[in-house]
């Protein structure tokens, strides 16, 4: 059912209520990093029944083509919208990615890989450089500490092991065994 087919007072029914659930994912958009008028700009997408082009997405949010175009930039790297094809169209169109659990799942392996990778190279690479500096050091001081530290970067390796595994659990999907779906 469109929007067209309703009376004033209905629209304005659905209207409150929609903008109440925009608001509140533009709020709470910043768990994503993004900020509240991508968030907007989601619940805009989110709500449409149709395909939206920067235009239309500009024409509704009464925001820049420029600002328009940076939000969905940012929702396109997070997966959060798709670029559509429509034929006799000659314009980028976009929609929201519905499928919440992949969208989550895609900003926590997109994020998360990339902060995992980092900070184990550079554990691994202090590790190393330690075992370097003590390996001819008598004892000391310096040696105790350099040899804690080691212990404490051992641990956090431990610890960005396992993130990594459950890294590839919501890549693969393998997550949805241990939590399921909602049906």
């Amino acid at each position: 059912m469109s929007l067209s087919q309703l009376d004033e007072s209905q629209l304005e029914v659905v209207q409150k209520l929609r903008k109440r659930v925009i608001e509140v994912i533009g709020r709470n958009m910043d768990l994503y990093g993004v900020s509240d008028s991508t968030g907007h700009l989601y619940g805009l997408l989110f709500f449409s029944d149709r395909p939206m082009t920067l235009d239309d997405m500009g024409r509704e949010m009464a925001m820049s083509k420029t600002s328009m175009s940076t939000g969905v930039r940012n929702l396109l790297d997070l997966h959060m919208v798709n670029k559509v094809w429509e034929k006799g169209s000659r314009k980028d169109l976009y929609e929201v990615e519905y499928d919440w659990y992949q969208t989550f799942t895609d900003f926590f392996v997109i994020k998360w890989r990339k902060a995992v990778e980092s900070n184990l190279l550079i554990l691994r690479k202090s590790v190393k450089e330690i075992d370097k500096l003590t390996a001819d050091m008598e004892e000391s001081p310096i040696r105790d500490v350099l040899l804690n530290d080691k212990e404490k970067m051992k641990e956090s390796i431990k610890y960005y092991m396992w993130l990594d595994r459950l890294i590839d659990a919501m890549e693969e999907g393998t997550i949805f065994d241990l939590v399921p779906k909602e049906e």
